[in-house]
C-alpha cells in the first residue's frame, strides 16, 4: 500500500520544501537511520528523518532543527507509529 502526502511546514527544509508531494510505502518496511518516514504522533501525521533506532523505538529529527518539533521535544517513538517510508522524491 502507498501513502501520498503533501509536506506542510519547513521542518524538512532543504530536503522537502513545503508543498512537496511525497509517496511513502507502508509496512513492512526496514527502518534505518537516514530514512525519511511518515509517523503518527499526537493525532497528526509528521514527516521526519530517522536519526537512531534502538530496539522497537525510533528517534526522529527534522532536517531544519529551527523549525522542527521532533524527538528532541517528544522523545523516542515506538516503531509502530511509523506509517510508511518516504520513497519519492529521491535524491536525499
Amino acid at each position: 500500500m502507498i501513502l501520498v502526502r503533501r509536506v506542510v511546514g519547513d521542518s524538512m527544509l532543504p530536503t522537502l520544501p513545503a508543498g512537496t508531494i511525497v509517496v511513502a510505502l507502508k509496512s513492512p518496511i526496514r527502518i534505518v537511520p537516514g530514512t525519511i518516514v511518515i509517523v503518527w504522533h499526537e493525532g497528526r501525521e509528521k514527516i521526519k528523518r530517522v536519526h537512531a533506532v534502538e530496539g522497537a523505538r525510533v528517534y526522529l529529527l527534522g532536517d531544519n532543527p529551527a523549525a522542527s518539533t521532533d524527538s528532541r521535544t517528544f522523545g523516542w517513538l515506538n516503531q509502530d507509529a511509523v506509517l510508511g517510508r518516504v520513497w519519492w522524491p529521491r535524491g536525499w
